[in-house]
């Protein structure tokens, strides 16, 4: 049986291997496509609405537990190829 995660952005929940883990760097987000980098980490649909989804929501700070501005543009970059 595969673990379950909730998507940030638009809160569905989905397999593990449907969803990308994102993690805090140094006060970057970045993608963790193997989902093996230290810290909490959040889930995402790979796609770009639940990436605005969240970001407008302020998913990310939420779910990391992290007070002030983000830099995003890793992950978005990553899904818009």
């Amino acid at each position: 049986m595969e673990a379950v995660r909730t998507c940030i952005g638009c809160r569905a929940r989905a397999p593990r291997s449907s969803l990308l883990r994102v993690v805090l760097q140094d006060s970057r987000l970045v993608a963790d496509a193997a989902a093996v980098r230290p810290g909490r980490g959040a889930w995402l649909h790979p796609t770009n609405e639940c990436f605005l989804l969240a970001d407008r929501r302020r998913a990310f700070g939420r779910a990391l537990r992290f007070t002030g501005s983000l830099d995003t543009s890793d992950v978005q970059n990553r899904l818009n190829g």
